[in-house]
């Protein structure tokens, strides 16, 4: 004697079925794809991976490179602290010549320091005011560039030129503006304009982006100048 089947077991057979006959379906699209797109979905995976592997590579010779960098210009430093002039002279060279980044501009400028400690105060002053012309130079270190070329003018170049070279500095966006307003207030006292070097000073005074020990300095030379 056969049993009927109760709604619920029939409900279950019928679910049963229908998710076999949904599961041939989903296989035999999927063959269907992979018969038609299979090669172009093995070259997509392909070049995926190969991409990723690539950029890891990349990074990995990036970081190694920067590493390197960074060592050779150590080493050169070193030198320089030795006072082995022509050779950190060399290896500032070859560092300048191997990279066309940040650490070739900082290589260059370290050329500045090192002619300056063998009292070659003109062949320094041409490097920066080569970088300080130099539009593709990085924009920071070519900052400290011309601040350290106007120091080095401040003793007897044309006041007018000064003011020009610190002009770009000066502005309210430039995080150099009280260094550069300092080296404008003693351009100003050795024009002997007492009055403009003590508003440059009190400016520096109660700037708030100001370090301690320059705002220290700018209250001291605010006293001495009220002297006069």
């Amino acid at each position: 004697m056969i049993k009927k089947k109760t709604p619920e077991q029939h409900n279950d057979f019928e679910d049963a079925f229908i998710r076999e006959i949904d599961e041939e379906l989903k296989n035999e699209k999927i063959k269907n794809i992979w018969n038609k797109y299979g090669l172009f979905i093995i070259i997509f995976v392909v070049v995926a991976v190969f991409s990723a592997v690539s950029f890891e590579s990349f990074y990995a010779w990036k970081d190694k490179r920067n590493q390197e960098m960074s060592d050779t210009f150590a080493y050169a430093l070193n030198l320089q602290n030795q006072g082995r002039y022509a050779e950190a002279h060399e290896v500032l060279t070859s560092l300048q010549e191997a990279d066309r980044g940040i650490y070739s501009d900082i290589a260059k400028m370290q050329e500045v320091s090192l002619l300056v400690e063998q009292n070659q105060l003109q062949n320094a002053v041409n490097i920066l005011e080569a970088i300080s012309q130099n539009k593709d130079f990085n924009p920071q270190i070519r900052d400290i560039a011309i601040l350290k070329l106007a120091s080095f003018k401040l003793k007897d170049a044309p006041a007018d030129e000064i003011k020009t070279l610190l002009s770009p500095l000066t502005t309210d966006q430039s995080v150099w503006k009280n260094t550069a307003n300092e080296l404008l207030a003693m351009l100003a006292i050795r024009e002997k304009n007492f009055d403009e070097a003590k508003i440059l000073y009190q400016e520096i005074s109660n700037s708030p982006q100001a370090a301690d020990t320059l705002k220290a300095r700018a209250q001291d030379m605010i006293n001495v100048l009220s002297q006069k």
